[in-house]
């Protein structure tokens, strides 16, 4: 089974053959498990049932429903989200605890879960985009690379090679999450907000932004188009969608409690 998966990544990265749903998933899946063993993931029964409640709420009602979305908080307060082939969001504690409202963790988990729908890290690998994908794939899964070389590629900061993006691929990210998140009920304003927060933080030099910056380039004018957006939908609509909860903020609450996350290794040179 392993030299099956070693094959799709080769095959997707180098040949640039089409790379249907159900590898997509196993390939997600593979490289989930590696992660899920590397990262600080956060495994408080309560802060994982509200995670995957709110990212369900807004995953299965997208194109790609039927697909079996996982969610994952990783107790790290670098700023960062990044989202896997097939269904596997991470959100990285630095975002909720800077998320003042629901409609801020949900505009981010919303944009993730777009570049999911729109499969852009297939299209990577496709196109050849993404060579280095199906490199850290292999490495992954043939363990032939040193640990040095499987910790640059899987770092505490979220910086996996499946959240390097183009800026096209960006902007359509957060158009499907203002789609998404309006479709769940949610408010949209929260994801313009978010990003403004962001952006303020990183012109006063805040290097916890930096991880964000680096894997989603964040530009005035992407915030302009999703405002935009907002401003082209009926003002009624946006009173009629739900911008924060009780539930929300006790899920802050506890995540804040947690005890501090490891910190990033410096890359070995």
């Amino acid at each position: 089974m392993k030299r099956v998966y070693v094959l799709m990544a080769l095959c997707a990265a180098i040949a640039g053959c089409a790379v249907s749903t159900q590898q997509e998933v196993q390939m997600g899946q593979q490289y989930s498990s590696q992660l899920n063993t590397d990262l600080p993931i956060v495994k408080d029964a309560a802060i994982q049932q509200y995670i995957n409640q709110l990212g369900d709420s807004i995953a299965k009602l997208t194109g790609r429903g039927d697909l079996d979305w996982q969610f994952f908080l990783v107790n790290t307060d670098v700023v960062n989200a990044f989202a896997l082939p097939g269904g596997f969001i991470y959100v990285n504690r630095g975002i909720v605890e800077r998320a003042d409202k629901m409609d801020e963790l949900a505009g981010v988990m919303g944009h993730e879960i777009g570049h999911v729908v729109k499969r852009h890290s297939v299209k990577q690998m496709q196109t050849q985009q993404g060579a280095n994908v199906g490199l850290a794939l292999t490495c992954v899964l043939t363990n032939i690379c040193d640990s040095q070389a499987s910790q640059a590629a899987i770092q505490v900061g979220g910086a996996a090679v499946f959240a390097k993006f183009s800026r096209e691929d960006e902007k359509e990210a957060d158009e499907e999450g203002f789609r998404n998140v309006v479709r769940a009920g949610i408010n949209p304003k929260g994801m313009a907000s978010f990003f403004q927060k962001l952006m303020a933080e990183e012109k006063g030099g805040g290097s916890p932004v930096d991880a964000w910056f680096s894997d989603h380039p964040l530009t005035q004018d992407r915030i302009a188009d999703i405002q935009s957006l907002i401003d082209k939908t009926d003002p009624a609509i946006l009173k009629s969608l739900t911008e924060d909860t009780k539930s929300f903020q006790d899920f802050k609450s506890r995540v804040h409690a947690l005890p501090p996350g490891p910190k990033p290794k410096p890359a070995t040179p």
